[in-house]
Order: structure tokens, then C-alpha cells, then sequence
């Protein structure tokens, strides 16, 4: 993926991303708070929003309006995505490793493969 569409990249400020989903920059001030959503940081200490930020607040916003969650709740079902993210790049990279050795068994059956000639009949006389 390219630095320009990174999705981590940190690009708006506090102000723009509240914009972006509707929010006022209060409410982002409480979910960083209350560690719903974790923006990064300059040197100057200004907020900064990546898309994945944003797309994380747009989440909160349905599960607290459609859902009807409270922050309590919107915390567990927050964890646990991010738990069911870790286990899928988990279980990515474990695909993976298996992946490559069973390639690898594969190519040592190729090295070890002798093959198998039946031996010639006798030549008859006639």
C-alpha cells in the first residue's frame, strides 16, 4: 500500500474529522478519554485523525444511535472487533506458514522421488 493511501496515516485535524462524521470535537476529546479511539499525535500535541480513526468514530456513532449502545457497551463490542482483528492476521500468517511447508514438503518429495521401473522381462529364445 502507498504512504498516500495508507489508511493509519494521521491526516485531520480534530476539527475536519468531527466534520467527517458528524460529531462535535468534544465528543472525540471523550472517546480519546475514555480510550474508544486513539488519534496520534505532533510534536505540537494537535490531534491528528487517520481514515481508520474516522471510519472507528463512524462505528461508535451507529452503535450509540442505530444500536442504542452506551460507551460501556460500545468499549466491549469495540474490543472485541479489535480481537477478532488480531485473530484473523493470526490466523493469516498461521495459513501461511503452513502454506509454505507444505510447499516445502512437496519440493523435498520431488528431491526424494526415485522412479520406479519395473525390470525388463527376460528375452525369450526362439
Amino acid at each position: 500500500m502507498s504512504p498516500n493511501t495508507d489508511v493509519s496515516r494521521p491526516r485531520y485535524m480534530i476539527s475536519v474529522a468531527a466534520e467527517l462524521v458528524g460529531m462535535h470535537p468534544q465528543t472525540l476529546r471523550i472517546y480519546e478519554q475514555k480510550g474508544l479511539v486513539r488519534p496520534k499525535r505532533t510534536a505540537g500535541n494537535t490531534r491528528l485523525y487517520s481514515d481508520e480513526d474516522v471510519a472507528r468514530l463512524q462505528l461508535i456513532q451507529r452503535l450509540t444511535t442505530e444500536i442504542g449502545l452506551n460507551l460501556a457497551g460500545v468499549e466491549r463490542v469495540l474490543y472485541l472487533e479489535d480481537e477478532l482483528a488480531r485473530m484473523r492476521r493470526r490466523l493469516d500468517r498461521m495459513e501461511q506458514e503452513m502454506r509454505e511447508t507444505i510447499e516445502s514438503v512437496h519440493r523435498q518429495y520431488r528431491r526424494d522421488l526415485v522412479v520406479y521401473r519395473p525390470p525388463k522381462p527376460p528375452a525369450t529364445r526362439s
